[in-house]
C-alpha cells in the first residue's frame, strides 16, 4: 500500500508539471505572435513560478 501512496504523489506531480508546463508553452507562442520582448514569458506568473522552482532549492543550498 505504500508504494500506491508514492505513485499518486508522482502522478500529482508530473501532471503539476505539465500544467505549468503547457500554461508557459501558451504564454511563449502568445508573446511571439504579439512580437513583445524575449523576456515576456518569464515575468508572467507560469515564468515566474518556473524560475521560483528552480532558483528557491539553489538559494536553500547556498544558505546551509
Amino acid at each position: 500500500m505504500n508504494w500506491f501512496i508514492d505513485l499518486v504523489k508522482i502522478v500529482a506531480v508530473l501532471g503539476a508539471a505539465g500544467i505549468l508546463g503547457s500554461w508557459f508553452l501558451r504564454e511563449v507562442k502568445q508573446a511571439k505572435l504579439s512580437a513583445k520582448p524575449w523576456y515576456t514569458p518569464y515575468v508572467s506568473p507560469p515564468g515566474l513560478l518556473i524560475l521560483i522552482a528552480i532558483l528557491l532549492p539553489l538559494f536553500v543550498w547556498i544558505a546551509h
